[in-house]
């Protein structure tokens, strides 16, 4: 028989720090995303705007040509 006093929940510790402990956690990862994401960006302004293609061999072979490549 079970009585009303029994709790079988897992929230019989006192004093738990589950909340702020993961609160914390949480919040380091987001600092971690955002550091992430500018380093990317960063790189990212560092790249040519197009890479220059150095075999002709795409042209050779009577494909069609990219429209925006201005030669």
């Amino acid at each position: 028989m079970i009585t009303g006093d029994t709790n079988n929940f897992g929230d019989t510790f006192s004093g738990s720090l589950a909340g702020p402990t993961g609160l914390v956690i949480i919040l380091l990862l987001v600092v971690g995303l955002i550091l992430l994401i500018r380093s990317m960006n960063s790189h990212l302004r560092r790249l040519p705007e197009r890479f220059h293609d150095e075999s002709p061999e795409p042209a050779a072979q009577g494909g069609p040509e990219d429209p925006t490549d201005a030669k």
